[in-house]
């Protein structure tokens, strides 16, 4: 979710139903060295909780300082990233690379969840992670690492069962969620292949898990979060329409607009509606055209006209 998980969409999400919401991906040695971003990353408010900070890096003594110190301006929930298959990120040792690494990943946990409690003490832990299956097939490390990790401290797992050279491709394999789930004591979150409600409940019903991450299917719908609460709740699902996504749309630039004011906040809202806009009937040439957008009055008459467009089922 780098680049899109900022303050103005986890609001979006949270008046959607989410229950708790992740930051963007932050370098624990960029809070030390004024990487350039890493403070708008952070960026937060009171309605924004609970909140986890997501970190990522490779060396246990910096990952315990970005704890402590982002501990003392406010944060108290904490999230390691051992997942991300980026190239840049695993070059440095750092994402999924760690999956290749266990000892030091179970290193970097007990480090943090020591600064956790340095931070807070007499509190429970408050650090989690996100993992893969592994780098590479065919063994899924996960299964053996994720147990090390609950004893380093870990308060709950994530799982987004691919393995890192997959990427995104191919389908993830629930069924690896369901095994982590009757190996470990704590909460286990489900990740991947999660595009709609419907998804979601057959994901938890199939696995076990203590709930889900929406990633892409949050992007393509915020309020993704409430379906699945109205689908637990055996309520019918909502089928998207034009007037519906056209209230998305200037809901989410209400919220960038007072957030981040900046042009940048434009250029997101330019990524973000033709995202808003597949699946619904006729659309093709409008989702074309946002990507012109040069004012906020664009962005509203792309909701006018977005308001006009006809109902249709995602595919």
């Amino acid at each position: 979710m780098a680049g899109f998980s900022d303050l103005a969409f986890r609001m979006l999400c949270r008046e959607n139903g989410c229950a708790a919401a992740v930051t963007e991906m932050v370098s624990a040695k960029g809070l030390f060295f004024a990487s350039p971003g890493t403070s708008r990353l952070l960026a937060t408010c009171p309605g924004d909780a609970p909140l986890v900070a997501q970190l990522f890096g490779s060396e246990p003594d910096y990952l315990a300082r970005a704890v402590f110190w982002l501990s003392q301006r406010g944060f108290r929930h904490f999230d390691l990233n051992a997942g991300c298959p980026v190239p840049k990120v695993a070059r440095s040792g750092a994402g999924a690379a760690l999956l290749d690494d266990p000892g030091r990943l179970e290193n970097i946990v007990r480090a943090m969840v020591g600064a956790a409690g340095e931070a807070f003490p007499g509190a429970s832990p408050m650090v989690g992670v996100k993992l893969r299956l592994g780098v590479r097939p065919p063994q899924p490390v996960c299964l053996e690492i994720g147990p090390r990790l609950v004893e380093a401290g870990a308060s709950w797992l994530t799982l987004h069962p691919r393995f890192a050279t997959q990427g995104y491709a191919g389908r993830s394999d629930w069924t690896a969620i369901a095994r982590l789930v009757r190996l470990v004591p704590v909460p286990v979150m489900a990740s991947g292949d999660l595009w709609t409600a419907e998804d979601g409940a057959a994901c938890l019903a199939a696995t076990g898990a203590a709930g889900v991450m929406f990633a892409r299917g949050a992007l393509a719908d915020p309020r993704i979060f409430s379906d699945l609460k109205a689908r637990l709740a055996g309520e019918a699902s909502r089928v998207p329409n034009g007037p519906d996504m056209a209230a998305l749309i200037r809901r989410h630039a209400a919220l960038v607009r007072a957030l981040d004011p900046s042009p940048r906040g434009l250029l997101k809202m330019r990524t973000a509606v033709p995202r808003y806009l597949k699946g619904l009937e006729g659309s093709r040439a409008l989702r074309a055209r946002v990507c012109g957008c040069s004012t906020w009055e664009d962005i509203e008459a792309t909701a006018e006209e977005t308001a006009r467009l006809s109902s249709a089922a995602r595919t």
